[in-house]
């Protein structure tokens, strides 16, 4: 079948009324960010049963036709790991589409792996090798050769297939309505909104912080944040995580012993330097009332790691009888979770409380028990 490379309005406006009564479309995206906060948008591959083709919106800018596609709840649009093009089409519009599918999730409760990929899943399920050749091209630079145009065209081309045989297999399954959650979830606009005050959590080694250490790690964190989205550059080329926790550590009382912090450069502390001490004196203010605190969890006994020890077994039970990978429901720790008594859990939730999460609490509430010989185990109600 025949790319198209479209660079113009006008051949963009003619394919979108080619393909605007597909009941699906394939897309995928080829994105740089690696000196941006925001990704830059390079790429977009769209495929229907009939037609394939790759849009360039670095010659296009007027996507509405397109974005109308997308958007429209009347078609179903299949992704592959769709979170980072989805956050691409949310800044398009503000808004995500909300008929998605998402085959690499699809996958995780059909018993393909956990977070599978997509040439692996191709690989499965259709025996198909895909060229891996051009996985580190710069996709602003053009023009683009016919060797790369196929390669991306090949993101959508094959997953058409992969689309109708995970959709049949959910069917035949009685699976479809398990996603439902997880869809969900993909298509919320909060899962894509910077949100700085709560970006402390994601900097490596902030468990090992306490008191008003967190206080000043939450503020210097969201001030890099902002400083990163203002200026629309990596987080880390502002300042690195480890800076951030000496920071916190330290909590220099003037610019002038931030130079005692490894790998903050003098260029740096003259640019930001009086900012981020104000960062550090507001949050040394803060009574103690107002500092993050973070969730203490006590380790088990040796008798709940033995209970614990039985709602695994349960797990592979259950998933070996759906045909699911454990790793893809449930993990040690959730059901050490689970044993100390907390309830707003994934396993609790969704497909992964269907197959296997109510089966654990009725084990947890006396409700089930579990017996074995040398070949399984069963379970008793």
């Amino acid at each position: 079948m025949t790319v198209q490379y479209i660079d113009t309005e006008v051949d963009l406006a003619t394919f979108c009324q080619q393909i605007a009564g597909s009941p699906w479309i394939t897309v995928d995206t080829e994105f740089l960010r690696e000196k941006t906060y925001y990704p830059q948008l390079c790429l977009i591959q769209v495929a229907n049963e009939n037609q394939i083709a790759c849009i360039d919106p670095l010659a296009i800018t007027n996507l509405a036709p397109l974005l109308d596609i997308i958007y429209n709840p009347e078609i179903t649009i299949v992704f592959h790991a769709a979170r980072q093009d989805l956050e691409l089409f949310y800044m398009l519009r503000d808004d995500l589409p909300s008929n998605v599918f998402d085959t690499q999730i699809a996958a995780t409760v059909l018993g393909y792996g956990e977070q599978i990929g997509y040439g692996n899943l191709v690989k499965q399920c259709l025996n198909v090798d895909l060229d891996k050749a051009h996985s580190r091209t710069d996709w602003t630079k053009r023009p683009l050769d016919p060797a790369q145009i196929t390669y991306a065209a090949d993101d959508v081309r094959y997953l058409r297939d992969v689309y109708k045989i995970l959709s049949q297999q959910l069917a035949d399954k009685k699976r479809t309505h398990w996603l439902d959650d997880d869809f969900s979830i993909l298509t919320n606009v909060d899962t894509y909104k910077p949100n700085p005050e709560n970006i402390w959590r994601k900097v490596k080694g902030f468990g090992r912080l306490k008191g008003v250490q967190l206080a000043i790690l939450k503020n210097v964190a969201a001030w890099r944040e902002q400083r990163a989205i203002h200026s629309n550059r990596p987080r880390r080329w502002i300042l690195k995580d480890d800076v951030l926790l000496d920071l916190a550590k330290l909590a220099p009382e003037s610019v002038d012993k931030f130079s005692m912090i490894r790998g903050l450069e003098s260029n740096t502390i003259k640019r930001y330097g009086e900012a981020l001490l104000a960062e550090i004196k507001q949050a040394k203010s803060l009574d103690k009332d107002q500092w993050p605190v973070l969730k203490k969890t006590q380790p088990l006994s040796q008798q709940q790691n033995a209970i614990a020890d039985a709602l695994m077994a349960l797990v592979r039970k259950f998933c070996d009888e759906h045909a699911i990978s454990p790793v893809a429901v449930v993990s040690r720790k959730e059901v050490e979770r689970m044993v100390s008594g907390e309830t707003d859990l994934p396993i609790l939730q969704g497909w992964r409380n269907e197959i296997v999460g109510l089966h654990l609490k009725g084990f947890l509430d006396g409700k089930l028990s579990i017996s074995a010989n040398a070949s399984q185990l069963s379970i008793k109600e």
